[in-house]
This record gives C-alpha cells, structure tokens and sequence, in this order.
C-alpha cells in the first residue's frame, strides 16, 4: 500500500491539536515533513511513530500489585 500523506490539518485533526501546534512541531524539526511546492505534508507513518515515541505507558500503583485497594 502507498504511503499516505496528511496535511496540516488532518494531522491536527488526528491529534485533536490546533494547526498552530502542528506547524510549531514542523518549523521547531521535530517532525519529519515533506515539502511539496508550497504545500507541506507529513506521511501517516511519521505521525505513527510520532504518537508512539510520545506515548508513556501506564505502571500498576503499589497497592494495586499487593492486592489492596480503596474502599
């Protein structure tokens, strides 16, 4: 399958952002782009590994490991 490329605003859309963050993202590099004339747009797999590498996973607590609990 070919590469999807998004624009700005479908990228905002997906990461439920204002352009204005999207376009800081691209003219601070810390996205990868691609230039197309005038138009700039970013391949849904960099998006993909965009989301991925800002995504923290979540730990048990303390209490949940041990059986305790609230209530």
């Amino acid at each position: 399958m070919p590469e999807q490329y998004l624009t700005v605003a479908h990228v905002a859309e997906r990461l439920g952002t204002g352009e204005r963050f999207v376009r800081r993202l691209i003219a601070e590099r810390r996205i990868s782009f691609v230039k197309m004339g005038a138009h700039v747009r970013i391949a849904q797999s960099t998006l993909d590994s965009y989301i991925a590498a800002g995504t923290v996973q979540a730990v048990r607590s303390r209490r949940d490991r041990h059986g305790g609990g609230a209530g």
